[in-house]
């Protein structure tokens, strides 16, 4: 019995075909087929029940599926622990927003590959939600996104954090000063949906203080946002540090709005039974270099590259 066969019971199992686990363990569906037939050849007893169209475990594939989960964690833990982290060899598929893709992704990226040569890294780049789903899905191992998701099955570690402001393009409000929250909403607001982790805390937000948009534009797509405010078609909510260059060439004003907005806390989230000292590793990684303030941030020019 090896953990190649015992990896691709686990994985059928828990994705639910032959097909999704081939792809996760990044080889061919008959590869998978072959090393699933090898275990049932060798305890002679069918793991699979083939008379169905799906991938479906019989009950001692049941029993077989719960032990290669068991024996799969131990392996990686041992792993984890006695090895040199500059040999552990893995895929790690990371998901992150827009904002964080512009700002530090390549500096984790950068730290990953000086910490960990070995491990591939697979970012994706997507809105909250599909991210948390995709997470659920084992589509990923690790998100990057804002703090709008309690779920106790992918717990979260706080890693920074993102200030915010109204803006608008310059001279489109004839207010001057500062306006009231319940004034701005009279204007047409351009916001990011329930797609988007910020446009679920800020959407809460603002119904918790009885504001509710006459005109409103849902954006999912943070540039695209940052596209329609500049082109003076409505006031939106941005991340008010990274955009400064925006603002200092006129592109966009800042709006002085009461009350003004919270900053929104990003975490990162893991399934709870998929934790290990990589993933923590990573996470303190990105702790170390979360910063929201600047956009396409690199590694410094005298860091070691692998």
């Amino acid at each position: 019995m090896t953990f190649k066969q015992l990896e691709a019971l686990y994985w059928i199992g828990q994705l639910g075909g032959f097909a999704a686990a081939a792809h996760k363990l990044n080889t061919s569906q008959s590869a998978v087929s072959k090393r699933v037939h090898e275990l049932e050849m060798l305890f002679d007893t069918a793991l699979f029940d083939r008379s169905q169209r799906t991938a479906r475990l019989t009950e001692k594939g049941e029993e077989m599926f719960v032990l290669a989960r068991r024996l799969l964690q131990q392996r990686d833990a041992a792993v984890e622990q006695f090895g040199k982290p500059e040999v552990i060899e893995r895929r790690l598929r990371l998901g992150v927003t827009e904002l964080t893709a512009m700002t530090w992704l390549p500096r984790l990226v950068g730290l990953v590959q000086q910490h960990y040569p070995k491990v591939t890294l697979e970012p994706d780049v997507d809105g909250s939600l599909p991210l948390r789903d995709k997470l659920l899905a084992d589509e990923l191992d690790l998100i990057v996104v804002p703090d709008a998701f309690g779920d106790a099955r992918i717990p979260g570690t706080t890693i920074g954090q993102v200030e915010s402001a109204w803006m608008c393009k310059p001279g489109a409000l004839s207010s001057s000063g500062s306006v009231r929250l319940h004034e701005l909403a009279r204007h047409r607001m351009l916001v990011q949906g329930q797609a988007s982790g910020t446009g679920r805390l800020y959407d809460t937000w603002m119904k918790a203080l009885g504001v509710v948009p006459a005109d409103a534009i849902v954006v999912s797509n943070l540039i695209a946002l940052t596209g329609l405010t500049v082109s003076g078609l409505g006031v939106s909510y941005l991340p008010r540090q990274c955009l400064q260059p925006l603002i200092a060439a006129g592109m966009l004003a800042v709006l002085d709005v009461r009350p003004p907005l919270p900053p929104v806390p990003y975490v990162a989230m893991h399934k709870g039974e998929h934790r290990s000292a990589l993933t923590a590793s990573i996470v303190m990684l990105a702790q170390s270099c979360c910063d929201f303030t600047r956009i396409f941030q690199a590694m410094p020019e005298d860091a070691p590259v692998a």
